[in-house]
């Protein structure tokens, strides 16, 4: 199947990869990049220096209700966006894999829900998921869909009199002043409280049980797979360093450079559909 072959005189080391995976007890660590081919965007990838994305921090949330208004404003259009989204080839290899008994874990930095959807289990949301919303106040969560209502209902009309010009990485539409400032923001149902989705901000810490799950993972695991990271953050570049201090072998497929190259055995500077194809085919059946 040299047509599922990585470009770019890849073949060597998408057959090092294969060796590396079919070794077992892999921990798959993905990013964006894994979704782009899902039509989401990534903010740090091309898709996301064409938009110049600026995405909307824990502090500003908190700490202005105007700011609250024109996210739930974005987010409301730009949830339509990510809820249509389909698992690609991507996601669906890794499901795959994770079927054969080759992956062990898998941690995604990703809030879409896509790996689930292809058919993965026990997935650690490192960064949480959009397809929840929690209360600052009480802690209740809640599913996206009952909020999408009563958004809805709150905002009678407004969706047909606004147009949006474009969709960010975090499920959020790109609207001008005029169009979020009239639009209304609802509580918790249970307390009245502010309403956040289950996703981690940037600027907001990763609860600290979830770290060290992913910490104890990546030590376990047989080999470190990266999928679609720029590794840019710490948030996700850390398990490479840990999993790099312990002798766990690192393997990173992504389209560019990553902040954890010098760590990698192999590195495949590919799409992601089309590496993960060729390793399929390189696993066999």
């Amino acid at each position: 199947m040299a047509e599922s072959r990585p470009p770019g005189g890849g073949a060597e080391r998408l057959r090092m990869l294969a060796d590396l995976v079919s070794d077992g007890e892999v921990v798959v660590l993905s990013g964006a990049g894994l979704s782009t081919e899902s039509g989401i965007p990534d903010y740090r990838g091309e898709t996301g220096r064409r938009r110049r994305a600026e995405p909307m921090t824990y502090q500003e949330f908190t700490g202005s209700a105007a700011a609250r208004r024109r996210y739930w404003a974005r987010s409301h259009l730009g949830w339509r966006h990510v809820a249509a989204a389909r698992p690609n080839a991507g996601h669906r290899a890794v499901a795959e894999l994770q079927r054969r008994g080759l992956v062990a874990g898998i941690i995604t930095q990703n809030v879409d829900g896509l790996q689930q959807a292809a058919g993965a289990h026990g997935v650690i949301e490192l960064h949480g998921a959009l397809s929840r919303v929690v209360c600052l106040a009480c802690g209740d969560r809640s599913p996206r869909r009952r909020l999408d209502e009563r958004l809805r209902a709150a905002n009678p009309g407004w969706e047909e009199r606004v147009a949006a010009a474009r969709i960010n990485p975090d499920g959020d539409a790109v609207l001008g002043e005029a169009e979020t400032g009239a639009f209304r923001v609802v509580d918790c149902e249970r307390c009245g409280g502010t309403l956040k989705p289950d996703v981690i901000f940037f600027g907001e810490n990763v609860p600290p049980a979830r770290v060290r799950d992913c910490y104890a993972l990546t030590e376990r695991a047989g080999a470190l797979l990266v999928l679609g990271s720029s590794l840019t953050v710490l948030s996700g570049y850390r398990f490479v360093r840990h999993a790099a201090r312990h002798g766990v072998p690192v393997a990173i497929v992504n389209q560019g450079p990553t902040r954890g190259d010098e760590h990698a055995l192999v590195k495949l500077d590919a799409p992601l559909g089309t590496a993960l194809g060729g390793l399929l085919a390189e696993l066999g059946a």
